[in-house]
């Protein structure tokens, strides 16, 4: 089967350039290594996203736009928050942890996934991409065990807040915190969390993007054995 012809407007689309306006606007200064990074990372996903069922979006300009934008429109608040050891649940097509490796190749970066084939591709894509400082784990993070613990635990289109920050509570380290990307700030599930957490919503601007996007911080404000029982998530009115 011959590859089908890319549409004008793709075939139009210079993902470099939209790459270093995307990174101006965010005020993120990537190496000439790191921006070629990104370019073989998305060549990657195009190549190998229906092969492995990795997003639903394989044209340069929707994963420019709707992922790798949204992705480093996180990093200024990461970057702020200077993770030592970082992991990234539910990794998927490796967004946002791929982007965060290439970003931020001085943490220490652990990808999970329960899906065999998408922790192949994310081996093949560090391999390929040189990322030596990212560990790939396949398995489903409650049976993820790790003595050190990480001190910020991210996640994209993962869960609810409850399920993913109490399937996350054990390898979370002393003094650690969450950091979930959401579309609107989601008040029901950080509502449902309890006392026994404190949440911060901070709003994003992703360049080249219209609709709402935002990272939600949480840490614990008491003992890990007082927040066992996951509370349930109000359905949306």
């Amino acid at each position: 089967m011959s590859p089908a012809t890319p549409s004008p407007r793709a075939a139009d689309f210079d993902l470099a350039a939209f790459l270093q306006q995307t990174l101006d606007a965010l005020g993120l200064e990537f190496t000439p290594q790191q921006r070629q990074q990104l370019l073989d990372y998305t060549a990657l996903l195009q190549r190998w996203g229906r092969v492995f069922n990795l997003t639903a979006v394989r044209d340069v300009e929707g994963i420019a736009r709707q992922h790798l934008a949204d992705c480093l429109a996180a990093l200024p608040s990461l970057t702020r928050q200077h993770p030592r050891r970082l992991l990234d649940v539910g990794s998927g097509a490796g967004l946002p942890g791929i982007v965060f490796a290439i970003a931020l190749p001085d943490v220490d970066i652990h990808l999970v996934d329960a899906v065999q084939k998408k922790c192949a591709f994310l081996q093949q894509t560090c391999g390929s991409l040189g990322l030596h400082h990212v560990q790939v784990h396949h398995a489903r993070i409650e049976a993820l065990c790790d003595a050190a613990g990480f001190d910020c635990i991210t996640s994209r289109a993962f869960s609810d807040l409850p399920t993913f920050v109490h399937a996350t509570a054990q390898v979370l380290a002393p003094g650690g915190q969450w950091c979930a990307m959401k579309g609107r700030p989601p008040l029901a599930e950080i509502a449902a969390l309890g006392p026994a957490y404190a949440c911060r919503v901070e709003e994003l601007r992703v360049p080249g993007l219209a609709a709402q996007r935002c990272l939600v911080w949480v840490q614990r404000t008491s003992a890990p054995d007082d927040a066992l029982a996951i509370p349930a998530v109000p359905a949306a009115q």
